[in-house]
């Protein structure tokens, strides 16, 4: 739609554009939607994502934390793309960093229900 009243008001005389808006100020909405979208959805999105992977990549044993799928358990080992979590005792899985949803850290413990 943009292209066809770009390429219609090319083929006009320059005296027939005179009541048409500029490019600039046809544009000028869209940026503007942009910039606002941006504003208050991606930037704090992207806040959010950085400061998970600073507190999971600072993740060490004797961690408390909670899984994406709602799992509590204490971290026992780190490497370096996913963490082994006793769950249990005797129990122990190996999950992906990414799969850590919140830390309570290593003295705080969860509240059965």
């Amino acid at each position: 739609m943009i292209l066809g009243t770009l390429f219609a008001a090319a083929q006009q005389p320059a005296g027939a554009q005179a009541g048409r808006p500029s490019m600039l100020t046809a544009l000028l909405p869209f940026v503007l939607v942009f910039a606002i979208f941006y504003i208050l959805i991606i930037m704090p999105q992207r806040r959010k994502q950085k400061k998970h992977l600073e507190l999971v990549e600072n993740l060490k044993p004797g961690d408390r934390v909670v899984t994406t799928a709602g799992i509590f358990g204490t971290v026992m080992g780190v490497q370096k793309d996913r963490i082994e979590l006793k769950i249990a005792a005797n129990v122990k899985i190996d999950i992906t960093k990414s799969a850590v949803g919140v830390i309570l850290g290593t003295s705080e413990k969860p509240e059965l229900h």
